[in-house]
C-alpha cells in the first residue's frame, strides 16, 4: 500500500515538473518571437536616430551666409530741379520728393526707403576756409561708428565746381555726404540719413541707390551767377 502511495506522489510530482518545463518552454518561444518581431523596428529606430544626429551635425557645421535684404527700387529718372529763388540748380530723381525752404536748404525725401538727403546752402563771405573745415568735419564727427570712410574729390572747371564726396561703411549715422563750391560765392553740403536704427548690411541697397542720385546732383550742378 505504501508503495502505491509513493508511486502516486511521484507521478504527481513528475506531472507538475512537466507543466513547469512546458511553461518555461512556452516563455522561451514567446521571447524568441518577440525579439524577432522587434528586431526590424529596433533597426529602423537606430537608423532614424543616426540620420537625425548626422543631419544635426551637418547643419551646425555648415557656415550660415550673411543675411541681406533683396530690395528692388525703380530705375532712376532725372529731371532738372526748378529753384527760382536759389543761385544753383541740379538734376534730381523723379521718384524723390523735394521740400525746399526760402534759404535754399532742402529735404530730398525717399518715402519707400525711409531716407532723406538734407541739403544746406551757405553764401561765401570771406569764410571759405571755415566752411571747408565744417564740410570735412561733418563726415568724421557724425560717423564714429563707421568702419571705413572713403573720400572722392570732384572738379569741373567748366562749371566752376569743386568738392568732395564721402562714402561711409558701417553702422554710421550717415552713409554718404558731399560738399561742393565755386570757391568764391557759393557753398553747398548734403548728407544722407535713414529713419531707422543703423544696420549697414540691411540698408546697403538703399544707400547705393541714393548715393548714385547724390553723385548725379554733383555732376549736374550749375551755379546761376
Amino acid at each position: 500500500m505504501y508503495q502505491r502511495i509513493l508511486k502516486l506522489a511521484l507521478y504527481r510530482y513528475e506531472y507538475k515538473l512537466l507543466n513547469v518545463v512546458l511553461f518555461v518552454s512556452n516563455l522561451r518561444v514567446l521571447y524568441i518571437n518577440s525579439v524577432t518581431m522587434l528586431r526590424p523596428l529596433k533597426s529602423n529606430l537606430i537608423l532614424l536616430l543616426t540620420s537625425v544626429l548626422l543631419a544635426s551635425c551637418n547643419e551646425d557645421a555648415l557656415p550660415k551666409p550673411r543675411a541681406q535684404l533683396a530690395l528692388q527700387y525703380p530705375e532712376a529718372i532725372y529731371d532738372k530741379l526748378a529753384t527760382d529763388n536759389c543761385p544753383f540748380t541740379f538734376e534730381v530723381n523723379e521718384h524723390a520728393r523735394v521740400l525746399a525752404k526760402r534759404d535754399c536748404s532742402m529735404k530730398i525725401e525717399y518715402p519707400s526707403m525711409d531716407a532723406t538727403v538734407y541739403l544746406n546752402y551757405a553764401p561765401i563771405n570771406d569764410n571759405l576756409t571755415q566752411l571747408l573745415m565744417d564740410g570735412q568735419r561733418l563726415s568724421y564727427t557724425h560717423n564714429k561708428m563707421a568702419d571705413v570712410i572713403a573720400d572722392y574729390p570732384f572738379l569741373n572747371r567748366d562749371k566752376r565746381t569743386s568738392g568732395m564726396m564721402y562714402e561711409v561703411e558701417g553702422n554710421a549715422a550717415s552713409n554718404a555726404q558731399f560738399y561742393v563750391t565755386d570757391s568764391t560765392s557759393h557753398f553747398l553740403t548734403a548728407s544722407l540719413y535713414f529713419y531707422s536704427k543703423p544696420n549697414y548690411d540691411s540698408i546697403y541697397p538703399a544707400i547705393d541707390y541714393v548715393k548714385k542720385d547724390m553723385v548725379k546732383m554733383i555732376e549736374s550742378l550749375k551755379w546761376k551767377k
